[in-house]
């Protein structure tokens, strides 16, 4: 009796283990199934390619009858079949009256500007740091433009629009001026010179003229130069002495009028005629002076004053017997120019009166004209 419950005990235990197995089967079968489709593999997506973003630093400036707009170069591209490559930028205006509202969404924009030009892939791909792009105007009365632009990729997508840049030109804005060349030179200045103009860009006279900006590139520069030399303010005379040049560089120079504009703020004409100077150090140094001999114990010291030009690398000492002897043929005493200004002459003889000369040497290889001549006695 005892044996046949335990029996049923034991069967009922295995019915009740059997639900419960089932029971966890059935809450374990969907983290399986999940499980399964996790491990699968498929193909990578593709990364989605995108227009590059719109720049926000257009910025721009009226030069006599244009406006010459300026932003940064895109710092990368993608290959020519992808739709990050950027073929092109195109460049929108609107012309609107002075008093329309400043305010104007991309949509509005959009609709009511006008296509004026691109920047073809070839002009982004050489372009520097800077893209420039240059809107000629026939200027006749007062307007306010708008300008922006956007990037095009190689699938013809358009990026959204830059920022906007509102420019009021003059209309009455002077024609350049015109240099004179060659300029004249001297060891201290390149002097540049220059006609004033005769009328505006839009032949209106007397010409608009507040002044004049002079500009400078040289030769190692990758831009041209954006600083005037005669500093913020414009000068009203026709000439200018650039004291701040260095020997063996070459120059490129160029003057530009400056108008008064709209609102009072002052515009420059275009570029005037390039004129480049290469100047050439050919101005010998002084000769020296303050030349002082001074004997010794089977020597003469000779004993001068340093040159005040600033590339003297140094001197030359010459001496003779005969002071009616041509300088051609005195004896020079050093091989290399001397950088001292003292010199020790000891090859001389007790009794036997020496006579000096010296000459001064700049970093060119300029030769001073000779001294004034002075002699002593050795002892």
């Amino acid at each position: 009796m005892r044996e046949e419950v335990c029996e049923r005990g034991k069967a009922k235990g295995c019915q009740q283990a059997r639900a419960l197995f089932f029971a966890l089967s059935l809450c374990l079968l969907p983290a399986a199934l999940t499980l399964s489709a996790c491990g699968k593999r498929r193909p990578p997506l593709p990364p989605v390619e995108r227009v590059p973003q719109r720049t926000e630093l257009l910025s721009g400036v009226q030069r006599g009858n244009r406006v010459i707009l300026s932003w940064p170069a895109p710092r990368r591209n993608a290959s020519d079949e992808s739709v990050q490559s950027i073929r092109r930028v195109d460049i929108y205006r609107l012309a609107e009256p002075t008093d329309a509202p400043l305010a104007l969404t991309e949509e509005e924009f959009g609709a009511r500007s006008t296509l004026i030009g691109s920047v073809p892939h070839e002009t982004i791909q050489r372009s520097g740091e800077t893209i420039n792009y240059t809107d000629e105007l026939e200027l006749t009365e007062p307007v306010r433009l708008r300008y922006a632009l956007r990037y095009v990729n190689a699938a013809g997508q358009r990026a959204s629009f830059s920022n906007f840049l509102i420019v009021e030109p003059a209309a009455r804005v002077s024609q350049p001026p015109s240099i004179n060349d060659p300029p004249a030179l001297s060891e201290s200045a390149i002097n540049i010179s220059w006609q004033a103009p005769d009328a505006n860009v839009d032949n209106s006279t007397p010409p608009n003229l507040l002044g004049y900006n002079i500009y400078r590139t040289t030769r190692s520069q990758n831009e041209p130069g954006q600083t005037p030399l005669n500093g913020e303010r414009p000068i009203t005379a026709t000439q200018f002495s650039d004291q701040s040049f260095t020997f063996g560089e070459e120059y490129v120079y160029v003057v530009r009028a400056v108008s008064l504009g709209t609102g009072g703020m002052p515009v420059e004409s275009l570029n005037s005629n390039a004129i480049t100077v290469a100047p050439r150090d050919v101005y010998p140094p002084a000769p020296p002076s303050g030349i002082s001999p001074a004997p010794a114990s089977n020597r003469i010291s000779i004993f001068f004053a340093a040159n005040l030009e600033r590339d003297v690398v140094g001197y030359h000492i010459y001496r003779s017997t005969d002071p009616a002897q041509p300088r051609e043929l005195w004896t020079k005493l050093n091989r290399e120019p001397l950088e001292r200004t003292t010199f020790q002459d000891d090859a001389v003889q007790s009794g036997v009166k020496y006579f000096y000369y010296l000459t001064a040497v700049d970093a060119a290889g300029n030769v001073s004209t000779p001294s004034d001549v002075v002699s002593e006695t050795a002892p």
